[in-house]
């Protein structure tokens, strides 16, 4: 194990959290991992489960003589979790993150920890499942999967080396992005989603008949509206964090809602074989084309 990680220092031993540290040891990549959260019932899991190998509540003990330390803590915590680390790091600790907007992660870091700037790589692993918990996390989620890296002008290039180095030995194909094209399109592609899946499942429920519509919603509904199930904490700071490219794009898509309706209204037949020709056509060409990107943040 000459090229792992000495020490892996994970701040949130959940289902991104826990897949890298599983991944990185089924792939012999890891030596020591130590896990670090709030909930001692989930990391004493964690220790039975064998993804960790040691655990504590406190982030500045967590981090210290770490090689890489992996933040996996909704967006609205992580400011916190980087000032808590700032001043234990080791000179040569790369620190890195599994948030899905990258603008706001890398103003965090910057204001807490200013002098530590060129050993960050922000990132953004493109799988998941609705599920939480350590106990939802396995090794082989980043397989055939996308990671998005966003290093700045400072990032130093060993630290961004050893952090795509370390999403590879997962299984993961690394992708280097400008960190507002990365919030663009996640705002379309993943974020827009889960939005029309809460908004449909919270609409819908909120009708008298509510629950004959719940009986007898078919597969399509199911499959869907799983994403709903998603964690509402997380989702709630990733549209805080990311809400001028979501927010611009929902009201596109709700321009598009409109004509659609109005089309149905009128009867407009040709106008709607149209609109559906192309989504199909498109869907064909640029999603089934591609390897599946399960996402959900």
């Amino acid at each position: 194990m000459s090229d792992a990680i000495g020490k892996l220092a994970v701040i949130g031993v959940g289902l991104i959290g826990g897949s890298l540290a599983r991944a990185l040891r089924q792939a012999g990549k890891v030596e020591h991992i130590v896990g670090c959260g709030r909930g001692r019932e989930n990391l004493e899991r964690a220790l039975e489960l064998g993804v960790i190998d040691e655990f504590t509540h406190d982030i500045s003990e967590a981090v210290q003589g770490a090689d890489i330390v992996f933040v996996a803590v909704p967006l609205g915590a992580m400011r916190a979790v980087f000032e808590r680390m700032c001043g234990h790091l080791g000179e040569n600790t790369i620190v890195t993150d599994g948030g899905s907007a990258k603008d706001s992660v890398i103003t965090d870091f910057q204001a807490a920890c200013p002098g530590h700037v060129d050993r960050f790589v922000a990132g953004h692993p493109i799988a998941g499942t609705e599920r939480n918990g350590v106990e939802a996390s396995f090794a082989e989620l980043y397989h055939n999967r996308r990671v998005i890296l966003t290093p700045g002008a400072e990032t130093a290039k060993d630290a961004l080396e050893r952090v795509s180095a370390m999403w590879q030995a997962c299984g993961a194909e690394v992708v280097i992005m400008d960190v507002e094209r990365h919030d663009r399109v996640l705002a379309a592609t993943s974020h827009l989603p889960h939005m029309l899946a809460f908004g449909l499942v919270d609409a819908l429920a909120r009708l008298d008949e509510h629950d004959d519509i719940f009986r007898f919603a078919a597969g399509g509904f199911r499959d869907f509206t799983r994403i709903a199930s998603s964690n509402p904490v997380m989702w709630r700071d990733i549209c805080i964090a990311n809400h001028e490219a979501l927010a611009g794009v929902m009201v596109k898509f709700a321009e598009e809602m409109r004509d659609l309706a109005s089309t149905i209204e009128k009867g407009d037949a040709e106008h709607l074989l149209a609109v559906f020709e192309r989504a199909k056509a498109a869907r064909d060409a640029y999603v089934d084309g591609l390897a599946s990107q399960n996402d959900t943040g």
